[in-house]
Formats: C-alpha cells, sequence, structure tokens
C-alpha cells in the first residue's frame, strides 16, 4: 500500500504562476525580526531549512551546492585573499566557506538582522559549524552600507549574500549601481566580489540576473556570469562576479585544483576544477540574454522581484 501523503506543505511561490511545495515534517522556529518574519523549519526532503518572508533562503540538504559555489571560485580568483567582508549570509554557512581558505586573516561579516543571526546559531548548527567562534570572525550587526558606503576599509573580496530585493524588504538598495560602485571602490587592487543573482532558469533569468549582470558590467572592468543547480531554490541559480583584476574563466581545472589543495582546508563536495570550468560554460539563451539585456539598476529605477 502506497504511503499517504502528508498532510502539512510549506509553499513558496517563484512567480505568481510557479509554486514549489515540500512537505513538512515540524516548524522549529516562527518569529518576527523589526525587518522579516524568520522561520527555521524541517522537511524530510531538504532537512532544515531557513525562511525569510516565505522565502526559501537555504537548505540543508544542498547548501553546499549553493555555497561552495558562491564562495571558492572568487576566493580562488584572488592570488591571496587575507580580508573578506561578507553581506548577508546569516546562517553563517558563506562564513564557513570563507574560513576553509587558509589565506583568511579576518572576515567581516554584516548582517541587518540580528535575529536572523541568533536563530541560525541556535538552529542551523549544520550550516554554519561553528563558524561564528572562529577568531578570524568580525561580526557587525549593521547596514552593510555603512562598510562598503560610508567606510574607508579596504577588502581583498567582497561577498553579496544578500536576500532577494522584494519591494517591502530591506535589500533592494544593495543591489543598485550606485551601491556596486561603492563596492569597487571598497575592494583593493585585484580586488574581486561575487553577488548571488537570482534564477538562471529560461522563463526567470530577466527578473535579476540579466540586469544585475549588465549593471555590475557599467562599473567594474570585468565581469563574469555562471551558475549552479539548486533544487530547493527551484534549479538553475546566478551568480555575477566582477573583478578589478583577476579573470576566474581564464584559470584551468588544473590550476583550479592546485589552489585547493594549496589553500582550501576543509573538504569540497561541489566544487573542483572539472566543475569551475562547466560554471562558466554558459548555455547559448543565457550568453544571448545577459549580451541583449540593457537595463540598469538605479536608486531612481530600483530592482524589485517577486
Amino acid at each position: 500500500m502506497a504511503a499517504s501523503p502528508p498532510n502539512k506543505w510549506f509553499w513558496e511561490f517563484f512567480t505568481p504562476d510557479m509554486l514549489q511545495g515540500i512537505a513538512l515534517e515540524g516548524i522549529l522556529y516562527s518569529g518576527n525580526s523589526p525587518y522579516q518574519k524568520v522561520e527555521v523549519i524541517d522537511t524530510n526532503l531538504y532537512g532544515r531549512c531557513l525562511v525569510l518572508d516565505g522565502k526559501l533562503q537555504s537548505a540543508e540538504a544542498d547548501e553546499f551546492i549553493y555555497h561552495e559555489a558562491l564562495i571558492h571560485p572568487v576566493l580562488l580568483a584572488h592570488p591571496n585573499p587575507r580580508r573578506v567582508l561578507i553581506a548577508g549570509g546569516g546562517e553563517g554557512a558563506t562564513l564557513r566557506e570563507v574560513l576553509a581558505h587558509r589565506t583568511v586573516e579576518q572576515a567581516v561579516m554584516v548582517d541587518l538582522d540580528e535575529e536572523v543571526v541568533r536563530v541560525c546559531k541556535e538552529h542551523l548548527p549544520h550550516h554554519h559549524q561553528g563558524a561564528f567562534d572562529d577568531p578570524r570572525v568580525d561580526l557587525r550587526i549593521a547596514d552593510a552600507r555603512d562598510p562598503i558606503m560610508h567606510g574607508s576599509e579596504t577588502f581583498d573580496a567582497i561577498i553579496l549574500d544578500l536576500p532577494d530585493p522584494i519591494e517591502e524588504g530591506p535589500a533592494y538598495l544593495l543591489y543598485t549601481q550606485k551601491f556596486y560602485q561603492s563596492v569597487m571602490e571598497r575592494l583593493a587592487p585585484d580586488g574581486v566580489a561575487v553577488v548571488q543573482a537570482g534564477s538562471a532558469l529560461p522563463m526567470l533569468l530577466s527578473e535579476a540576473f540579466t540586469p544585475i549582470f549588465r549593471t555590475l558590467s557599467s562599473v567594474f572592468p570585468l565581469v563574469r556570469s555562471y551558475r549552479a543547480e539548486v533544487a530547493s531554490f527551484g534549479g538553475l541559480w546566478g551568480y555575477v562576479l566582477a573583478s578589478r583584476g583577476p579573470d576566474p574563466a581564464a584559470l584551468t581545472a588544473e590550476e583550479i585544483d592546485k589552489r585547493i589543495a594549496e589553500r582550501v582546508q576543509s573538504p569540497l563536495r561541489f566544487y573542483d576544477g572539472i566543475t569551475h570550468e562547466g560554471l562558466f560554460r554558459l548555455p547559448k539563451y543565457l550568453r544571448e540574454a545577459l549580451a541583449s539585456e540593457t537595463r540598469l539598476i538605479t536608486e531612481d529605477a530600483p530592482l524589485f522581484v517577486y
């Protein structure tokens, strides 16, 4: 006899026409911070998940794909990243991957929502794996615009692991041309930055991925886009890497594997040299969409996603 379907579900609309349902095992935490609704849920399919304002942010089953793809191409492109700034990433998994690099002497993590960080420290140990306790970490509860637009510090790498720019949320000003100009100014020579850029599915990529690429291209001398399969996010997910010098797409699989062996002290499950080459080999539809995009994201014409 077939098992009965579960009667409790987590539902997430990716668009008004696209809905994902995940069977719930339980809700570990549900509350409201000053900025957003914060939930931690348990599921059989994806394990423990962080949900903000009804949108799944990170799932235990496949977060390693998202976070390894976000961090290792950008840090291994740099010859010697010692100071890294992380904007967002409250669950601590981005911080975990940054700290895996032996060259990193300081990781400054800036998150607006102290409640998200507190809840994730308590309920998502699989994600952060104790990263918040590393002596190299400088955790700041603040708006990411403070160190980037109003500060004077410089960094070898800046990681923008931000929530999607929804109209009611706090993040949309962190996706503008003005903000990206400040990101470049905070980078040291040979500095690199990376932005999580939304869905890379053919019917959704113009919502955020292509205008983010176009806007960064108006600021930085070298910009590369890539994508990875993150099932809990609905499929292909886009990233944009912006550089003041190093070109990650020029690195061979052999060179990436060499740098991993020399510089990364934790085992990787997703990323290696062959994976690196594949990330930057985009399908034709995506190359054409990125090349034809004309929109610039500004404070007067901000980007909002569903």
